[in-house]
This record gives C-alpha cells, structure tokens and sequence, in this order.
C-alpha cells in the first residue's frame, strides 16, 4: 500500500462527490464533457496496465468496453433499463453500482477468454491478435438483435453523472497504483523489462501478463457501463478499431507507465476536439496534425518529466 494512498482516494470520492452534488446549476455541454473525461481517465490508466506497465501493446480495449455496456443492456428481467428506472430513487444508486460491476466482470471473463491464448505472442503479433478479437465482439453485438443490432440501442436510463464518472476514475487510479507497487505488481514490471529474464527468476510471464489483461478489461468493462448510461444510446460503431486507437494514443502520449501523465494525456484529447470545434471544417486535421506535432517534440511521452519508481500519481 502506497503511502497516503487512502487518503488521496477518500479526498478524490468527496471532491467528486461535493461537485456532482452542484451539478445540476452547471451548462449541461459542460458537465457531459466532465463526464466524459472521467470516462476516458479509466479507459487509459486501465490499458496503460497492460500497455505501460506489462510491456504489452493491445488493440481491442474498446472491445472490453462494448461486452461492459451491452452486458448491462442484455442481462435477464431484475437488470433490465425499465426495472431500474421503477426503482425507488434510493435504491437505484445500489442497483447501478451492482449493474456496473457485473458488466466489468463480464468483460475480464471476456478478456481472461482473450488472454489466454493470445498473449503468448508479443509485440506486433498481440497487437493483430487483440485488434482481431475487439472487431469479432464488435460484430458480434452488431448481428445481435437483442441489443439493437446495426441500428444501436435506445432509451437507456440516464443514471451516469459526475460522482460515478470521477470517483471510479479514481478507483481505477488508486487500484493500478497499489497494485503495480505492490510486491506482486513488481512481476508486471519485470514482464515489461525482460520477459527472458524474468522468467529465469522465476517469473510465469504469461500469468502476470494475463492477470494484467483481465484487470484492464474488467475497468474497461466498467468505463462501457457508465458510458452507455451517459450517452443513453449504444451502437457497435462507437466501439471500432478507431477507438482503441484513440484510448492507446492517451497511453502514449502521457507516457507509457506513467500513470500522472497518462491522465493528463485523457484529460487533454478529450477537451482538444472541444477546443476546435470552432473550426468545423478542419478540425479532426487540426487534432491530427497536433498530436503527431507532440509526438515528434516529445516521443518518450508528453508528460513524461523523470524516470524512478512508479507511483499513483506516475
């Protein structure tokens, strides 16, 4: 356990939990932004496990994200939208915490079920395998008529708000943290330097690249659930190959292991198309030619400042 870790974790659920409690007088584009960053924290810190600390390079995080958002929309009759939403409002909270949970347990079963046979491989042959295995979950919904099919999913409750978003962001941040620094955490990084070695030391590589594997899939599948419940609305499109890339740019560009700059890196390509939408007719050009600009001026990573022992915050 990291010093003063819990203390951090505490203080980061009551700030988000004080702010989410004013979110009703905030601009509504405002607060969907808020969430979204949120969304998006736990999506890059969950895959820089896999990718920054473990040494991996995988392509199908938002497949993981898919089975956690349609899990909660396909489960039997208690879980469905329309029992939630007659819910008392008290109980509804509970109800949403334990939908979440289920569907992040869905997508590490998911990825347990990808893991295993693929990541014997390493470098460009995961990166084929795992993109490979997020497109087959993403037809696989997409042919699903029991979730909408092509033409997406409607009328999911609203239950997503700021509170959710950031305090599981920092969940996710505090569990990563810990669990890298932990004694068991080492072998992640050992997996990252030299697999050979590590092995030689004892090491099962395939053991510690799976179980890292599975946790980010199982956050993965959380950050579905609460995207689902944000946009109300689900299509197999906003799971594509496009969006895995666009969750391993914020890995790279905060700095692979670098948890602190990781965020940062969320948190800046979430609000930069924002920025420019001002500039309709050019703005995925303008996003494009900034974040190949920042690559080439920092390629070790943007906010990678000092190298040394890695903590929550990086």
């Amino acid at each position: 356990m990291l010093p003063g870790a819990k203390r951090w974790l505490l203080l980061a659920v009551a700030a988000a939990f004080a702010v989410s409690w004013f979110s009703a007088h905030f601009n509504r584009y405002y607060l969907g932004v808020a969430i979204d960053v949120g969304i998006n924290v736990i999506l890059a810190v969950s895959l820089n496990l896999i990718n920054g600390h473990t040494g991996q390079f995988s392509l199908g995080h938002a497949g993981f994200m898919a089975v956690g958002g349609y899990t909660r929309q396909n489960s039997p009759s208690f879980w469905s939208p329309h029992f939630a939403a007659g819910m008392p409002p008290s109980l509804q909270p509970l109800f949403f915490f334990i939908a979440l949970l289920l569907g992040g347990l869905m997508a590490a079963v998911v990825g347990l079920a990808v893991g295993v046979p693929s990541l014997r491989l390493r470098g460009d042959y995961l990166a084929i395998v795992t993109l490979g295995f997020g497109e087959i979950i993403r037809v696989v919904f997409q042919n699903m008529d029991s979730v909408g099919a092509a033409s997406g999913l409607k009328g999911i409750p609203n239950f997503t708000n700021l509170f959710w978003a950031w305090g599981l962001a920092a969940v996710t941040v505090f569990t990563v943290g810990c669990l890298v620094n932990s004694t068991y955490g080492r072998g992640f990084i050992a997996v990252h330097d030299d697999e050979v070695a590590a092995g030689a030391m004892g090491i099962n590589p395939t053991r510690y690249k799976v179980t890292a594997f599975v946790i980010g899939a199982f956050f993965a599948g959380v950050a579905g659930g609460l995207y689902a419940h944000h946009k109300q609305f689900l299509s197999p499109t906003g799971f594509d190959f496009m969006k895995s890339i666009d969750i391993v740019v914020m890995v790279i560009l905060g700095g692979m292991g670098r948890t602190a700059g990781v965020i940062c890196a969320a948190i800046v390509l979430t609000l930069l198309p924002e920025v420019l939408r001002g500039f309709e007719s050019y703005r995925m050009i303008l996003y494009s030619l900034l974040i190949i600009g920042m690559m080439m001026a920092r390629p070790q990573g943007l906010f990678t400042f000092r190298r040394g022992l890695k903590t929550v915050g990086g």
